[in-house]
């Protein structure tokens, strides 16, 4: 037993009854295992949950990371790679993860079940933006700076739920919205776009 293998039980347990498990113990009857013995990798169900987000997170910045291409990549094309091969691993559970779409219309929910997820891809946006500090295709601002990391989560949960609502062959339109996505946050962070909109703010601010 592992946490890999609760993991994987809790997913066939919702997929088979539609529902999340009430206690551990409905999920070690599952199991075969003495409740216990779950106690050993998780402190609840709601961490075996978070675990399964932060799961696919990490395998997919373990893969790319392993890819020696990957590392020649700048900072805008490593983002595109993140989410091409995330959504391409959430793919392999996406019955599962249609089961959990309800959660976006509840912030307080979905906010639980994300945390470790959400505090690993900060980490992971953050080396990214220093690094498109580093190569200029971002620009370090003042106050604005700080956000940046911010912009990417709401990115992230974009395409999320965008690939969960896609009907399209192959996620055809998923692609094409990453694509879109994140060459519009690169314009936007980089050098020009976005002092031109600050200039202009601060321009009509002075005029009143």
């Amino acid at each position: 037993m592992d946490k890999n293998s609760i993991r994987n039980a809790y997913k066939l347990y919702l997929l088979e009854n539609g529902k999340e498990p009430v206690s551990v113990y409905m999920l070690c009857k599952k199991l075969d295992m003495p409740e216990s013995s779950f106690y050993e990798f998780y402190s609840s169900l709601e961490a075996v949950e978070q675990d399964i987000w932060l799961s696919v997170f990490e395998e997919t910045v373990s893969q790319l990371r392993a890819d020696e291409t990957y590392h020649q990549y700048n900072a805008q094309e490593k983002l595109l790679s993140f989410y091409f091969l995330w959504v391409s691993k959430l793919r392999d559970d996406r019955s599962y993860f249609l089961l959990q779409k309800d959660i976006f219309h509840i912030p307080l929910v979905y906010r639980k079940k994300l945390h470790t997820f959400k505090t690993a891809f900060y980490e992971f946006a953050a080396a990214l933006i220093k690094e498109g500090y580093v190569s200029s295709e971002i620009k370090e601002r003042k106050y604005v700076s700080d956000q940046y990391v911010h912009g990417f989560w709401v990115q992230a949960l974009f395409v999320l739920k965008y690939w969960l609502e896609d009907t399209s062959v192959n996620f055809e339109l998923t692609d094409a919205a990453i694509e879109k996505a994140v060459h519009l946050s690169f314009q936007l962070i980089g050098t020009n776009t976005l002092d031109s909109i600050l200039d202009f703010g601060k321009f009509l601010f002075m005029k009143r």
